[in-house]
């Protein structure tokens, strides 16, 4: 089955250029586990990962993106579910090779589960004040990744 691209409102491009950032979370956690790197090594990017970009990022979902829908609307709640597993995944001292698998697994699953569908009822709820105040809400400085350590690389 052939998807076709989503159209991503304008000022929500911003917060799906963070979710791609986290899909190469995902891929480099899974290269790191296929190239037999130490599970220390990938945790401690994962953990600079989720302090510096993820929960900035949860923060303004879930204070202004999910809020444009009702507190009830369950794919919010949903959404909400991801947020706090995911949270406990990434703070978890034990199982860190299972934890970093689910974490693997749920951040994409989470990821496209928003870009599929849960930005796209915004986006039809949403009015255009609502999208346009998202702009001065969030301001896109960029990815800057950490590359102290770049298991992920072919080099490595």
């Amino acid at each position: 089955m052939k998807r076709t691209p989503i159209k991503r409102n304008e000022y929500l491009k911003p917060i799906s250029r963070e979710h791609h950032q986290g899909l190469l979370l995902c891929w480099k956690i899974r290269t790191g586990f296929a190239k037999n790197v130490e599970v220390s090594r990938i945790k401690n990017y994962v953990d600079w990962f989720y302090q510096d970009h993820l929960l900035p990022h949860f923060d303004l979902e879930e204070k202004y993106i999910f809020t444009i829908l009702e507190d009830e609307n369950e794919l919010v709640r949903k959404a909400l579910s991801d947020h706090r597993r995911l949270k406990r995944l990434f703070e978890s001292p034990t199982d860190l090779e299972k934890n970093l698998s689910l974490i693997e697994e749920e951040l994409e699953s989470h990821i496209r589960f928003e870009e599929r569908i849960l930005f796209n009822q915004i986006q039809e709820i949403a009015s255009d004040e609502q999208l346009q105040s998202l702009e001065a809400i969030h301001n896109e400085k960029g990815f800057v990744d950490n590359t102290e350590d770049p298991f992920w690389s072919k080099e490595n």
